[in-house]
């Protein structure tokens, strides 16, 4: 199996596109072993939608155990020596840190955060008996047709929920200019960059390939299997996203001098 390595080499060197008009950054978690013991390893992937429309891997990297903001700020500098000069919009969990890493290196960015990460999030500590009613009063934020109206529903969130649970109007607050980033488009974009999903379906993925495979012996080991699983899925992306032909004359408009088709 090592006769692949070149290929993988080559293949996450190789030079990019100087524009993506979609980014999500996303982690997935391995156990490897290390020294006689077994210890947690974080694999970061960019998912890129090209200016075609076609779904690149932009390149997986594997560090340590716990995803960081400071590793997320090392991938993004090796993105652009690689030749990407620009990101439209990056999608993303709610890691601490890791919008402000992606923004040192591309600036003009727009970050949308997943809304699914922060229902999770915020669910998390409520009983059982409550989360569909708050999962459905939150439904009501997010699904809202604008920001303001978005807003208001977050208001009236808080007016219900905070005696009971204060900490969840607080995180919506707080992380509020990156959550409502999708307000300002169209469905058709919404539907893409609203939740990292597009992500978490290629990992889910990953882990089918990967499950008979509960601790990966080495490091390179694990690239190997990775980029094996990665060769297979990506066969099949040969299709555009849905309505991509909207979603260009919407980004051309929004993004007027730094993108086109």
């Amino acid at each position: 199996t090592d006769k692949i390595y070149p290929k993988i080499q080559e293949w996450q060197n190789r030079q990019l596109d100087k524009v993506y008009p979609i980014v999500f950054f996303d982690c997935i978690h391995y156990s490897v072993r290390h020294e006689s013991r077994v210890i947690k390893k974080a694999v970061y992937i960019c998912l890129a939608i090209d200016s075609n429309g076609l779904k690149d891997i932009l390149g997986m990297w594997i560090g340590d155990g716990a995803e960081s903001a400071k590793y997320w700020l090392t991938v993004a500098n090796e993105l652009k020596n690689r030749g990407l000069e620009d990101i439209l919009i990056a999608c993303m969990d709610g890691l601490t840190g890791l919008a402000d890493s992606i923004r040192a290196v591309f600036p003009k960015v727009e970050i949308q955060r997943c809304i699914i990460h922060q229902v999770r999030n915020s669910v998390k500590q409520v009983s059982y008996k409550d989360r569909k009613q708050i999962c459905s009063d939150l439904k009501q934020i997010y699904g809202s047709p604008t920001e303001q109206s978005g807003y208001q529903a977050l208001q009236e969130f808080k007016d219900k929920w905070d005696n009971k649970y204060p900490s969840i109007s607080k995180s919506w607050e707080t992380n509020w200019t990156e959550l409502s980033t999708f307000f300002a488009y169209p469905n058709e974009v919404r539907r893409l960059i609203y939740t990292t999903n597009a992500l978490e379906s290629l990992n889910c993925q990953f882990r089918k390939v990967t499950k008979a495979k509960s601790v990966f012996p080495t490091d390179k080991s694990l690239e190997k299997s990775l980029f094996l699983a990665m060769q297979n899925i990506t066969k099949k992306w040969t299709m555009p996203v849905r309505n991509w032909g909207l979603v260009v004359n919407q980004l051309e408009i929004f993004f007027e001098g730094r993108f086109s088709s």
